[in-house]
């Protein structure tokens, strides 16, 4: 492939207006788009599935496998209840946390790290056990994370001026001005992460339900991110781009599209009591190491390739009718109990009788990008480090995916994630599937090519994976409405078990409802078990 002027043009558009232009690649590059598979979920808006061919029964079905179906899956079949089905549309499990591999390292697509929780989110440890991130306890009987799974240094850099720098804040040629207002939110964050209710729950944790409910803290969801930087007459455009970086990084929204709620969630969550921000864990292949874990326990149980077209709650249990993609026909299952780990929005599909969500609920997208270098490229400055951010750049920038692996010199793999920011969603979907695989790797490289001479010479392949409904935006009033309330109650014997759920999708929110749902379920047997959530 030799990238085009045309095409150039055509992925500085699909990117956004400020990416720098540079020359096209002068070596032929390799790959193309690999994923979603965008057709079988559009065929749900079609509301029509005939009779099954056949029909069996299961006690349990999970529909959906991403992080929130698989941790159902994982929860019940820890508690020793495994006669279930996951049922998943992709032709792998793992939604936006699931990954890749090449010939150089695996890397993700998606999700790439989870703070270190709390002790008393016992589920994520429990994960985290599992997977041998956790190699003992220290004398209070707190985890002790193994080093290979701590993000090792350097974690963070930022191209600004024309030089990468250590972190993530603008520092250079900061005023004291900038530099004062930067201190005064990072004492705000400080403030907000020490408080505490009368029963002493924090005002913002890990997943939101360990939480306070308190009305000081709820009124936030009111205003924007932009509006609650501003009523303190913090105007900075430096601190004002490092708070938008952390919305854009967790929510795909820009300031005024996030919920104040959220966008001091995004800092203060983090900040454990001594107000130090909580080390990273991550993988090669990101939160794709969680996904494999989980997707372990469900084994043989796991049916890809299914694509769920009617779900139908009734006195006994649940209906669900799915298409089996590889034998192009349609099955069904009678279940006790159904999980359903969508998107929330689906259920108006493919549930009888679920209502819509409330009107206003957006979905961003995303277009995620793994590229395969040859070797590492000129960097001017503070050296590569996991992170790489560009200031002003419409992307996140990129992670170096064998970064834990101490691979500091040779072949490598930059996994790069640009959010797309419409106000209008469906102008970014539609963008987003109409942008052929050339555009994009056009604007990749006009985007990295001013922070690294030479990039396109030393791009073997680039492989793109465009999410068309990637998370749903917190936007203002959403994340304490009656609405979002109401869509987490159970129809009958079906359960709803997403991040959608939260408002917010992390990967603590979807294990958190996943776990919820499968609790729910052994609950309703009156089985006995240990909660994780207790």
């Amino acid at each position: 492939m030799r990238v085009s002027r045309r095409d150039v043009l055509k992925g500085l558009g699909a990117l956004a207006a400020g990416a720098c232009r540079r020359p096209p690649a002068t070596r032929p590059i390799g790959g193309s788009i690999v994923g979603g598979a965008h057709a079988r979920g559009h065929r749900l808006r079609e509301r029509t599935a005939s009779a099954p061919d056949s029909w069996e029964r299961a006690s349990v079905v999970i529909v959906g496998a991403g992080v929130a179906g698989l941790s159902a899956a994982w929860a019940l079949d820890r508690a020793g209840a495994g006669d279930f089905v996951v049922l998943e549309l992709e032709d792998a499990p793992g939604g936006t946390a699931r990954a890749g591999e090449g010939a150089v390292t695996p890397y993700p697509w998606g999700a790439h790290y989870v703070p270190v929780p709390d002790p008393g989110n016992r589920a994520l440890v429990a994960l985290l056990e599992e997977a041998g991130a956790v190699t003992g306890r220290d004398a209070a009987g707190r985890p002790v994370y193994a080093e290979d799974v701590l993000c090792r240094d350097p974690q963070e850099r930022l191209f600004v001026r024309g030089e990468w720098y250590e972190g993530l804040y603008p520092r250079v040629a900061a005023s004291a001005a900038d530099l004062a207002e930067l201190a005064a939110f990072e004492a705000d964050m400080r403030r907000w992460a020490g408080w505490r209710d009368e029963r002493g729950r924090r005002a913002f944790d890990l997943p939101r339900a360990r939480g306070t409910d308190a009305k000081e803290v709820r009124a936030l969801d009111g205003l924007s991110m932009d509006r609650y930087l501003r009523d303190r007459g913090w105007g900075s455009e430096r601190l004002r781009w490092f708070v938008e970086y952390g919305c854009r990084d967790d929510f795909g929204a820009t300031l005024a599209q996030t919920s104040a709620w959220a966008g001091i969630h995004y800092f203060a969550a983090r900040l454990g009591d001594s107000g130090h921000a909580a080390d990273f864990l991550t993988w090669p292949e990101g939160n794709g190491r969680l996904v494999s874990r989980l997707a372990g326990r469900a084994g043989s149980r796991m049916r890809t390739q299914a694509t769920v077209r009617r779900v139908t709650p009734h006195p006994r249990g649940v209906d669900v009718v799915y298409h089996d993609e590889r034998e192009g026909r349609l099955r069904g299952i009678h279940a006790e109990h159904v999980v359903l780990a969508l998107p929330r929005f689906l259920a108006g599909y493919v549930v009888d009788m679920a209502p819509r969500p409330a009107p206003g609920v957006v979905y961003g997208s995303w277009m995620v990008a793994n590229l395969t270098l040859r070797d590492r490229p000129e960097s001017r400055g503070f050296p590569l480090a996991w992170d790489n951010v560009l200031y002003r750049s419409p992307s996140l920038g990129y992670v170096v995916a064998t970064h834990q692996q101490g691979r500091d010199h040779g072949p490598t793999v930059f996994t790069y994630y640009l959010p797309l920011l419409d106000e209008d969603p469906r102008i970014g979907r539609q963008r987003l599937l109409a942008t052929p695989w050339a555009a994009w790797v056009a604007a990749i490289l006009a985007d990295l090519g001013p922070a690294h001479g030479g990039l396109a010479d030393l791009v073997e392949t680039v492989d793109v994976y465009l999410w068309g409904h990637a998370m749903v935006r917190p936007q203002p009033g959403s994340l304490w409405s009656d609405s979002l309330a109401a869509a987490g109650r159970p129809l009958g014997r079906l359960h709803f078990a997403h991040t959608d759920l939260s408002g917010m999708a992390l990967f603590e929110e979807a294990q958190y409802w996943g776990v919820r749902a499968a609790e729910a379920i052994l609950t309703g047997r009156g089985e006995r078990f240990e909660s994780w959530l207790a």
